[in-house]
């Protein structure tokens, strides 16, 4: 069983839609057993880091995440929460990365939004990307680059795109709408 976790941030019926696309049931969750049975957990996001902390925290979802032990695997915001800090909000995340989460620079290429490569793999998700594929960013927010970090993006600055501690994997891009190179990417993590 593959969890999707419920909160009130969006796009997750988005990441539902494309697990139905490689042809994987799923499940659209905030209760925490089901959530601990999953075989993986997806963790997704759009939103607002402070109010979505506070929902997770409301339904004791801030302590279940980081002591999963399947593959979970977070998705922008998702990503973001899985950090120790973010400045969005002054937000305490959920500290699974030792990784503050930074806003951009102000100016007119803020948010970041559309097509991007990343490059310096080092995740078994990338068994079958090439370093000029492109993903699809909308985001203010970063993740600065660290130990943890398994591959970069650059626009306007250096940050990590993708993640990985243990069992834990985030990645920045929406794989869900980056089309075939996205759908790799889920059936990677699927795999694991």
């Amino acid at each position: 069983m593959i969890a999707i976790i419920k909160y009130n941030g969006g796009n997750v019926s988005s990441v539902q839609n494309a697990l139905n696309r490689l042809g994987v049931d799923s499940i659209i969750t905030d209760d925490p057993n089901l959530i601990q049975r999953a075989d993986k957990v997806i963790f997704p996001g759009v939103g607002e880091a402070s109010s979505t902390m506070k929902v997770l925290k409301e339904k004791g979802l801030d302590q279940i995440i980081p002591q999963l032990k399947q593959p979970v695997l977070g998705i922008c915001l998702g990503m973001q929460l899985m950090c120790k800090n973010n400045e969005e909000g002054g937000t305490v995340g959920l500290g699974i990365f030792d990784i503050n989460v930074k806003k951009f620079p102000s100016g007119n290429l803020v948010p970041h939004m559309g097509w991007n490569s990343i490059s310096g793999f080092k995740s078994p998700l990338f068994s079958d990307m090439e370093e000029d594929d492109t993903l699809y960013f909308v985001h203010s927010y970063y993740c600065e680059v660290s130990t943890e970090t398994t591959s970069v993006c650059d626009y306007i600055l250096p940050f990590s795109a993708t993640l990985q501690k243990d069992n834990f994997y985030a990645m920045q891009f929406h794989p869900e709408k980056s089309g075939k190179i996205g759908n790799n990417l889920l059936r990677n993590f699927l795999k694991l």
